[in-house]
């Protein structure tokens, strides 16, 4: 999940002020804490909530000038594939809170350099933000490219900590065209959806406390797992319009979503989103949310809802 998650790349048919961009070394000192992906949905959360803690820290960006201004943040120059750069940007940095970088045919090697980049700066802790079932053989084919950095970053010698995530609660009312169909072949599998702000705050209690959590997998689930059918209730009922779902089989999802021109790899991360769904591999509720926020998952229900303000 990019983070945008992988579900967001799944076709339908799927302001913030700039801080000023500087050096790390320009610093003096560099915060204990770095954040990838903050000009994202993602990173952007966990950044505002470590700056609502008080925490000081360094925010990694492409283009620094799109971060988001917070007290304690400084924006500096790291693309993922740039090594120099990302090692210079993380000098002086204890921990690393890595957000996937966009989906890409390229993704793992930028993963494995980044990786490489924050060893030798001389991070101690890599929080990666990963994906529930992540594995070599995972029926969603982006998932492998998370279990690979895993095991990179395993080898890399760096403590670590892995927050999988399922799929975003989100972009589930994205799964649905204009004329309110969720297609795919996801048949009666279920999903676990899981809301950003958990993960967010999920994230911010970890980063908070790292030694307290080095070397664990935290899987990152919603309270309850759902079949498309069901989902597409949930929307109906909080998109105030009739949402159904219609399975497809393999070759009418590839036919569906070939008019997009996207490349193989990429075709085959959207529909295999649904057919892990199928398989059973995004299936199962985790109890990690509750007990590293304090609270409970929020329903897929809720976060539609307060995404619609």
């Amino acid at each position: 999940m990019s983070e945008a998650s992988e579900a967001s790349t799944t076709p339908v048919a799927s302001a913030t002020s700039a801080a000023p961009a500087t050096s790390a070394a320009s610093e003096g000192s560099a915060p204990a804490i770095a954040v990838t992906g903050s000009t994202g949905r993602l990173g952007g959360r966990v950044a505002r909530r470590l700056a609502e803690r008080g925490v000081q820290q360094t925010l990694v960006a492409r283009r620094p000038e799109r971060a988001p201004r917070l007290p304690g943040a400084v924006a500096v120059r790291g693309d993922y594939a740039d090594r120099a750069a990302v090692s210079e940007a993380l000098a002086g940095v204890r921990t690393v809170f890595m957000v996937s970088a966009s989906e890409s045919a390229d993704r793992l090697a930028q993963h494995k350099a980044f990786v490489d980049a924050a060893a030798e700066a001389g991070v101690r802790h890599l929080v990666y933000l990963s994906f529930y079932g992540a594995a070599p053989d995972a029926t969603f084919t982006l998932a492998r490219d998370h279990f690979h950095t895993e095991q990179h970053i395993r080898a890399s010698g760096l403590a670590y900590t892995f927050l999988r995530d399922n799929l975003y609660a989100e972009f589930v009312p994205d799964l649905a065209g204009e004329d309110g169909v969720i297609r795919g072949p996801a048949g009666h599998g279920r999903a676990a959806f899981v809301g950003q702000d958990d993960i967010a705050d999920a994230a911010a209690a970890v980063l908070s406390r790292p030694d307290d959590h080095s070397g664990v997998a935290y899987d990152l689930t919603g309270p309850e797992s759902l079949t498309l059918d069901e989902a597409a209730v949930i929307l109906s009922e909080q998109l105030g319009r009739a949402v159904v779902y219609r399975p497809e089989t393999l070759e009418e999802a590839y036919a569906s979503r070939a008019s997009y021109g996207a490349p193989p790899w990429q075709l085959d991360a959207w529909v295999s989103t649904y057919t892990a769904i199928a398989s059973g591999e995004l299936d199962g509720v985790s109890d990690a949310v509750p007990r590293l926020t304090g609270r409970p998952a929020t329903p897929l229900a809720d976060v539609v809802r307060a995404a619609r303000g």
